[in-house]
C-alpha cells in the first residue's frame, strides 16, 4: 500500500501544466510524495485543446503534444476500464453541473481522493477539490 498522497487532475490541470510553469512546478516538486492520476478521457480532452492554444500563441502545435506526453512520466493516465465501476454514481453527483466531467469523479472515488481542478463544477458531488494556489497544502501535509 503507497504512502503517498493520491490526486485526480482535471483536464484543465493538464493544460496548465503544458502552458505555464506554476503546475508543472508542483507536480516535479511533489512527485516523489505524491501519485498524479487523470482519466484517460481528460489526457484526451487535453491533447484536442493545446495543439489551437499554441497555434494562436504562433507556436508549433506539436511542441504542445510533446510537453503532455513528457508529462506522463511525472502523471499516471488511467484507463476507463480501472474506474468505470463508479461511472453511474459519478454522473448522478456531477449531472447538475457538468455531467461530462464523470470520469474525473469517477477515478476520484475509485482512488478515494480529491481531485485537483480549477472548475467549480466539482463543488457538491462529494469529492475533496484542490485549486493550483492551494493544492500545495495538501500535497506537503
Amino acid at each position: 500500500m503507497s504512502t503517498k498522497k493520491q490526486i485526480v487532475l482535471d483536464a484543465n490541470i493538464l493544460v496548465r501544466a503544458v502552458l505555464g510553469r506554476k503546475v508543472r512546478g508542483l507536480l516535479e516538486e511533489y512527485v516523489t510524495t505524491a501519485q498524479f492520476f487523470t482519466p484517460d478521457e481528460c489526457y484526451l480532452d487535453a491533447s484536442k485543446y493545446l495543439p489551437p492554444l499554441f497555434e494562436k500563441r504562433n507556436l508549433p502545435a506539436q511542441e504542445a503534444l510533446d510537453v503532455l506526453e513528457q508529462l506522463t512520466c511525472l502523471i499516471e493516465v488511467v484507463d476507463y476500464d480501472l474506474y468505470n465501476f463508479y461511472e453511474e454514481q459519478a454522473k448522478q453527483r456531477i449531472a447538475m453541473r457538468d455531467i461530462n466531467d464523470w470520469s474525473i469523479v469517477a477515478l476520484a472515488l475509485t482512488l478515494d481522493c480529491p481531485i485537483w481542478t480549477e472548475d467549480t463544477d466539482f463543488f457538491g458531488a462529494g469529492v475533496a477539490t484542490w485549486t493550483s494556489d492551494r493544492v500545495h497544502l495538501y500535497l506537503s501535509s
